[in-house]
């Protein structure tokens, strides 16, 4: 499998920058994942949206490229990782939550995030 690639931004607009690095359909469900506990590929399989694996595996990369999670391998025997945020995949714990909070009030058939979700911050560094 050939190295993941931080996209060349498109334009100096914040919002498109953002959205080259976040902007598909998995990248941030995979942070809501990790915001919620989830930190090895299995966890992250069971999530109701199904994600398949070859799709998971590209977007743990990615994210781990562009610096927003860390890999460390937690077996040896066979390799087997686990995935953390970073300090710059945690600060996406905000727009998260915005965007909880937007959907639950425009889109009445969206769930409503637990309690814990909304009401945690992120660590001042």
């Amino acid at each position: 499998m050939k190295p993941a690639q931080i996209p060349e931004p498109r334009s100096g607009c914040p919002i498109a920058t953002t959205l080259d690095l976040v902007g598909d359909r998995w990248s941030l469900v995979i942070v809501r994942d990790m915001l919620n506990g989830k930190s090895r590929y299995g966890e992250f399989l069971d999530s109701p949206e199904g994600v398949t694996t070859s799709v998971l595996a590209d977007r743990l990369a990615r994210l781990e490229a562009a610096g927003l999670v860390a890999k460390r391998a937690y077996q040896t025997n066979p390799v087997r990782h686990e995935y953390r945020l970073t300090e710059m995949g945690e600060g996406l714990l905000p727009v998260l939550q915005e965007i909880c909070r937007w959907a639950n009030r425009r889109l009445p058939e969206t769930w409503r995030a637990p309690e814990a979700f909304m009401q945690r911050r992120v660590a001042q560094p």
